[in-house]
């Protein structure tokens, strides 16, 4: 009986951050053409701080743009109001906050994780049940790792973890970098609403520049591990 092949590595996708959403109108009218132009697996909703009703009703007015675009809608924390907003999850940031959330969360609904300090934190969480970990972004007072120590990070967790790692890009460089890095989707946000040739422009510009270095770092893996696989069903 031949040996069932290892599957090729997947290329790293996109996941989208919006700016702080305050009036949804535009972002509702720009996100199915963004969305149709670049292959991302979810978007992270960064809700304006407001009353509950408010929040609930931008999140609900922005979700069939993304959810009819087969993307993910996760709210940047506001547990509270997933189930309420139809959003598939949440974005958490730290160990409690996950373990807080998570049987509000499971088994339904998407429980991401990122302000994880150490290396025993990242492994907690995914013991925990974390469906992602992020690695990355600022912390309260806008600091963050290395783009080395970021890229470190995942390519240890990539190696040695079954859950998702995320690498928070704030250029479309360190995105290429956490891509050949090893992670499996790359968290794209300011600089892509900031890029003066538009979002659109900019996420494929981003797109082609993760899968070139994607395609650089893994390509001849790839293509070894499936000349292995094809041997080993020939002579199967």
């Amino acid at each position: 009986m031949a040996n069932k092949p290892v599957p090729p590595r997947p290329a790293p996708r996109l996941y989208l951050a919006t700016p702080e959403v305050d009036d949804p109108s535009q972002l509702t009218s720009q996100l199915p053409e963004l969305l149709a132009a670049a292959d991302v697996a979810a978007v992270l909703v960064r809700l304006k701080q407001t009353d509950q009703r408010t929040m609930i009703a931008r999140a609900k007015a922005l979700a069939p743009a993304i959810q009819n675009a087969g993307a993910a809608l996760l709210l940047d924390g506001h547990v509270e109001l997933v189930a309420r907003s139809g959003a598939d999850g949440a974005h958490l940031s730290g160990l409690a906050a996950l373990e807080d959330a998570l049987p509000s969360l499971k088994p339904d609904r998407i429980a991401g994780v990122g302000g994880l300090a150490t290396r025993h934190d990242s492994m907690a969480a995914g013991e925990t049940g974390a469906d992602y970990v992020l690695f990355g972004e600022p912390d309260a007072g806008g600091q963050r790792p290395s783009v080395e120590a970021i890229a470190e990070r995942l390519q240890w967790w990539d190696e040695l973890f079954e859950p998702p790692c995320v690498g928070f890009a704030a250029s479309r460089e360190e995105a290429c970098d956490f891509a050949a890095a090893g992670a499996d989707f790359i968290l794209v946000g300011d600089f892509i609403w900031a890029d003066p040739r538009g979002a659109k422009a900019a996420l494929i510009d981003a797109a082609q520049a993760i899968a070139q270095a994607y395609e650089a770092a893994f390509g001849e893996a790839n293509a070894a591990t499936d000349k292995a696989g094809t041997d080993k069903a020939g002579h199967g």
